[in-house]
């Protein structure tokens, strides 16, 4: 295989999890008799510029299809999140009616409603028809295609050059990385400014989070390789932050680079050299990762065993694609989950790729009264923890697998 980025042949594996189906590729109860589409799910390492990736089988057209159910705004967190995102980025770089901001991959516009609340206009790109039209419902414009250079050369052409482009949780989910970087400096105004949020690959590695791989993730970023990808690409980054949401990931503040504007800070330079001494540009960095994720998964299956000759009930809270991952590289079936719950209407009535485990609302949940909670988006737990706090009531109890099994 050849990287995405550089195109250097590479060899070197952090993890091979089998296969497994898509992880939003949910199933209705019609799909639920036909057979499903798997792809084998391998990550490789480029060590020429450490590029972090999945190894090429599955295509982004089948797999951010129109019935592509996440939805971002069931998260109160992820809804926090995202306003204080926009209040921050209208004082730092004094945004006003006379702007115009874009959000690629705008889901269902979770974070550009709080733009048009400050009377700033936006659009929002996104190609999934399903979150696309829930954005609509909100009032934001939006633009139904894939972002990449010929989009941004028409929207340039057309007047819609930006001051601020916000790309929040999708460079990882682009197959063509190069040609979907070189679109930002297209579509930005002389000193517009480009915000990219991804999970860090740190936190990846050091907290053992293989379930965040999935085929929608196509690469698992450094700044060392986003650094690389920027440069080739006509990108400067200025600033970096790092932020909680997703288990631990880097908010990227880059100009184009014939810009200059925005002095260059030094967390740019001390995280660089952070990453440098953790390791992530030697090939040990990443032997190891194999067999701590298959303790991790030893664990789980050994509790749910356990639960389950104990005569202990378990359900899923979370029908997210994290989880999806963890359940289908476990092994893991309704005699050990028997449901999943999960407040997003669309998924509800559905089964979960893989492992055909039921989705439900929290009707159920508090109909059945299981004796264990097992939270699949481990990234929410304090939200999750606090909203399902009434489980206490019949001596419930929850349980995470990622880092390390824990029950409470």
């Amino acid at each position: 295989m050849k990287c995405r980025h550089c195109r250097s042949s590479i060899t070197t594996s952090l993890l091979d999890l089998g296969s497994s189906p898509p992880s939003n590729s949910y199933l209705t109860a019609e799909t639920l008799h036909r057979p499903e589409l798997w792809f084998p799910l391998r990550v490789l390492v480029c060590e020429q510029c450490w590029l972090v990736q999945t190894e090429d089988f599955a295509e982004a057209e089948k797999l951010f299809d129109s019935e592509y159910a996440y939805f971002s705004g069931f998260s109160s967190t992820w809804l926090e999140h995202c306003e204080r995102y926009v209040d921050d980025v209208i004082k730092r770089f004094e945004l006003d009616e006379n702007s115009l901001v874009a959000e690629v991959a705008t889901n269902d516009g979770s974070l550009l409603r709080f733009v048009l609340d400050k009377g700033i206009p936006c659009i929002g790109i996104e190609p999934t028809e399903s979150t696309a039209e829930a954005a609509r419902q909100k009032g934001v414009p939006i633009i139904q295609e894939f972002f990449g250079v010929p989009l941004a050369d028409e929207l340039a052409k057309d007047g819609k050059a930006v001051d601020l482009v916000a790309a929040n949780n999708v460079l990882a989910h682009v197959p063509d990385i190069n040609d979907f970087v070189a679109a930002f400096p297209r579509i930005l105004k002389p000193n517009g400014v480009a915000t990219f949020e991804f999970p860090h690959l740190l936190r990846l590695i050091r907290e053992t989070q293989f379930d965040t791989i999935y085929h929608e993730h196509f690469s698992y970023l450094s700044l060392t390789a986003v650094s690389k990808i920027f440069s080739a690409n006509g990108l400067e980054i200025f600033d970096v932050e790092e932020i909680p949401t997703h288990g631990g990931s880097l908010r990227i503040f880059a100009q184009r680079s014939d810009s200059g504007r925005h002095v260059v800070s030094a967390q740019v330079a001390a995280l660089a050299v952070r990453e440098q001494n953790e390791g992530v540009a030697q090939p040990k960095y990443y032997s190891g990762f194999q067999s701590r994720a298959e303790a991790v998964k030893d664990e789980v299956l050994k509790f749910l065993l356990a639960a389950k000759a104990e005569g202990k009930t378990v359900c899923g809270y979370g029908a997210a694609a994290k989880g999806n991952t963890l359940l289908n590289y476990a092994g893991i079936k309704t005699d050990l989950v028997s449901f999943v719950v999960d407040r997003n209407p669309a998924k509800q009535g559905k089964f979960l790729p893989g492992s055909r485990i039921p989705i439900a609302g929290e009707e159920r949940l508090r109909h059945e009264r299981p004796d264990y909670v097992l939270l699949l988006p481990w990234n929410l737990k304090s939200e999750l923890i606090e909203q399902l706090d009434y489980i206490r009531e019949w001596n419930g109890k929850f349980v995470t697998a990622i880092p390390q099994l824990t029950v409470k």
